[in-house]
């Protein structure tokens, strides 16, 4: 039975993992969060891949708040780059295989066509800078890795965007969104479901990939969306914006190339709004 240690269980990505998890009952789950794992320390992470046996690894813990990083590099870094660091270094003395989650906006947002894996690298806000030193960390020490490098992450769980508009439809009658970004919309759910399929299948074909659902929006179409599939568009107004400050830059383009995947996987990402409407069902059913 393969064992597998889930680290940021209490995140959102962690509770996707977990609920996924039911679907293998063949593989042997560890989830734990900082409390019992916390990766940013050394020696922590050494003590506890030397008294407990891992084939693989999946590192669902980050540092996600990206206007915060702005003036919180330090810890920015400490969680996204050192913990992944720490990872790396255990994974590869205990011969066991990372899956660690990246992120889109380790690219500048400059091309108006999907990023492929073997683009160029350039982040224009520390959150972006923190994931991608995690990436290098992983490529120089580990020999087995996956990273998946995904997009715009919501679920029913936790703090994102689908559960923040969710929030402030019941405050206010009007909601101002911005056109500014493009990317796609990604259920955490579907990225469960990838990162458990690599280790189900056992793909050895290690490197960087692409996971996004299909199709593309802006952060307004997103959230029109979320306000039509929730049966609230007579009581709230979504508005567009071009322009909506925040601290940090953010990639104006995003769209990620997922093709890598699809063959390795053989599968078909749903359609963004397809995956929304899954999630939404589950919210209100609850």
């Amino acid at each position: 039975m393969k064992k597998v240690l889930i680290t940021g269980a209490k995140g959102q990505l962690g509770c996707c993992l977990k609920a996924a998890s039911k679907n293998y009952p063949d593989i042997d789950f560890s989830f734990v969060d900082k409390e019992i794992l916390d990766i940013t320390t050394p020696k922590a992470v050494t003590t506890f891949f030397e008294e407990n046996t891992f084939d693989f690894c999946i590192n669902a813990a980050a540092y996600t708040q990206v206007d915060k990083a702005e003036s919180d590099e330090e810890q920015a870094f400490l969680v996204n780059a050192e913990g992944v660091k720490n990872l790396s270094i255990a994974c590869k003395e205990s011969n066991v295989t990372l899956l660690h989650i990246s992120t889109d906006y380790v690219f500048d947002g400059n091309k108006q066509t999907p990023y492929q894996e073997t683009d160029e690298t350039n982040p224009i806000n520390v959150y972006g800078a923190s994931k991608l030193k995690g990436e290098e960390y992983i490529q120089e020490i580990c020999d087995k890795y996956f990273i998946i490098r995904t997009s715009w992450l919501y679920s029913q769980y936790g703090h994102n965007f689908l559960n923040s508009i969710l929030k402030f439809s019941k405050e206010k009658e009007t909601l101002t969104i911005t056109t500014e970004q493009t990317g796609s919309p990604t259920n955490a759910n579907d990225l469960a479901d990838i990162l458990l399929k690599l280790i189900h299948l056992d793909i050895k074909d290690y490197g960087i990939y692409h996971f996004s659902n299909d199709g593309e929006a802006t952060w307004y179409d997103f959230a029109k969306s979320i306000i039509e599939f929730s049966g609230l568009s007579n009581k709230v107004n979504v508005v567009e914006t071009d322009y909506y400050p925040t601290f940090a830059k953010r990639p104006a383009y995003s769209i990620l190339e997922t093709s890598k995947i699809r063959e390795v996987l053989l599968i078909e990402p749903l359609m963004w709004q397809r995956s929304l409407k899954k999630t939404i069902k589950t919210l209100y059913k609850n």
